[in-house]
């Protein structure tokens, strides 16, 4: 089992390329508020819901100082066809490797169709402008999570 973060652990540092291969590093947003969330696959229809779904409340969010970066092990490539698709205005990191996805948790075994599977947890993480785990939040929903997580902070 992978080993999951919890509230007030320090968040894993990354750089990994965005969608036009560009290096984000999550360093580079020290001293605010970073939602980063992780999921299976771009352009699959709960992935892209969920993108709308943080695109659409994304005004709300980063008014209330919040960033958005949405991590999935797609390669760049396929990360800006979906990006410009959804018209997408934050940004999506690459992570072939799963290196990222493995050390937030986001990564392991999990429960599909009542199988055991290994693949991408959906995850959502609230990271606080010190760098720490504000808010851990694994096997979320796809439709219906990014309402929650704006009543749950308040936006």
């Amino acid at each position: 089992m992978t080993e999951r973060l919890s509230p007030g652990d320090p968040a894993p540092g990354f750089t990994l390329p965005d969608a036009d291969g560009k290096p984000v590093s999550l360093a580079d947003f020290r001293g605010q508020h970073v939602i980063v969330y992780f999921y299976p696959a771009a352009g699959t229809p709960g992935c892209s819901k969920q993108a709308c779904d943080f695109r659409d409340s994304l005004a709300e969010l980063n008014g209330a100082g919040y960033t958005v970066l949405g991590i999935s092990p797609d390669k760049p490539a396929k990360l800006a066809k979906v990006r410009d698709e959804q018209e997408l205005t934050f940004p999506l990191l690459s992570d072939p490797e799963r290196a990222v996805l493995t050390a937030w948790g986001a990564f392991g075994e999990k429960m599909m169709y009542g199988k055991t599977v290994t693949g991408v947890i959906r995850s959502t993480f609230v990271v606080d402008p010190e760098g720490k785990i504000a808010t851990a939040q694994y096997n979320v929903r796809a439709t219906g999570h990014v309402a929650k997580l704006r009543r749950d902070l308040g936006v």
